[in-house]
């Protein structure tokens, strides 16, 4: 019988996070300051057990290999999307992430495009979203002299705003910003400033990689321009954030419901989705699952056509390869 795949949220504590996540999505969360949850995962630093049906207390990796069928047999040996939730209670790190070629040869793992839809935003919050660097050389003198007011480039964000962030890009999430993070599923990250702070737990300032970030930035910073499009379906409404070519490895769409929505499959293999508001329900093959704010499921490729009901927003997501 078709299915959906819940999930067990995974959380990591980072020195920027805050407990925003108990109070928004009613997680409990472990002690310390957590910055992430790990919604939406097969990677092996933090993987989400299901907990439901027939794979019930198995983990997302070890049934995306052993039941390919259930992902429409795909060409990737590793689940390769990866979905957060992160509370910026702190600016992060002003960093940058590799493509996938850097990637496979430094690290052995995927480079890391990604995209941020924006929960909530405090006012006047805003993002370190590329720089102002001509050519590469320039790029390594300003970042090697510290030229950081000059180098980076702010982006004011809002509630509701969308974000995408290819391989390549500088880029921070800073303090009173909220997002769900759809990205490849990688955990590289290389930091170019983190405005000399000291991680508590170590007494230490965290490593930087300047060398890396030089290596793999995008000189010069070209902003995506973005196509979104809505779609109207009754009172619900359907719009596409991402998708091929702007984004070559996943599309991303938000699913706002007002009352009842019935959607298909198409071409797309599987679907990951999260619920960011509200709460209603999921049919599939005529069975009832209750959703509500923080829930997150696959439903896997075997699934066709399912229907949500209720008053809620999700964000949902596919590989490009299916």
């Amino acid at each position: 019988m078709s299915e959906p795949l819940f999930l067990k949220p995974v959380f990591h504590e980072k020195l920027w996070g805050g407990r925003l996540l108990a109070k928004d999505f009613g997680y409990q969360l472990p002690a310390g300051k957590i910055g992430e949850c790990w919604a939406i995962s097969g990677h092996p630093h933090g993987p989400n057990q299901i907990t439901n049906g027939r794979f019930k207390g198995q983990l997302l990796p070890d049934v995306y290999v052993s039941q390919p069928e259930l992902f429409g047999n795909p060409e990737s040996k590793v689940f390769p999307l990866l979905i957060k939730f992160l509370d910026a209670e702190a600016s992060l790190s002003v960093q940058v992430h590799p493509d996938n070629a850097y990637a496979a040869e430094h690290e052995g793992e995927l480079g890391k495009t990604e995209c941020w839809y924006v929960l909530h935003a405090d006012p006047g919050a805003y993002l370190i979203y590329g720089h102002h660097a001509k050519t590469r050389a320039e790029l390594r003198q300003m970042i090697e002299s510290g030229e950081w007011e000059h180098l980076l480039r702010k982006k004011y964000v809002k509630t509701g705003d969308f974000v995408f962030v290819p391989s390549g890009t500088i880029h921070a999430l800073n303090q009173g910003i909220e997002v769900i993070e759809t990205q490849q599923s990688s955990d590289t990250t290389y930091r170019l400033y983190d405005y000399d702070r000291v991680d508590q737990k170590t007494g230490q300032k965290r490593e930087l990689h300047l060398q890396q970030s030089i290596d793999v930035t995008a000189v010069p910073f070209k902003e995506p321009v973005l196509k979104i499009k809505t779609q109207k379906v009754g009172e619900s409404t359907i719009t596409t954030l991402v998708e091929p070519p702007i984004s070559p490895y996943f599309s991303v769409y938000k699913w706002d419901v007002a009352g009842e929505l019935s959607l298909t499959r198409g071409q797309r293999s599987y679907v990951l989705a999260s619920v960011i508001a509200g709460s209603g329900s999921l049919e599939v093959d005529g069975k009832v699952y209750d959703i509500k704010k923080g829930t997150n499921f696959i439903l896997p490729h075997d699934i066709k056509e399912w229907t949500l009901t209720g008053n809620l927003s999700l964000v949902a997501s596919n590989p490009a390869e299916s």
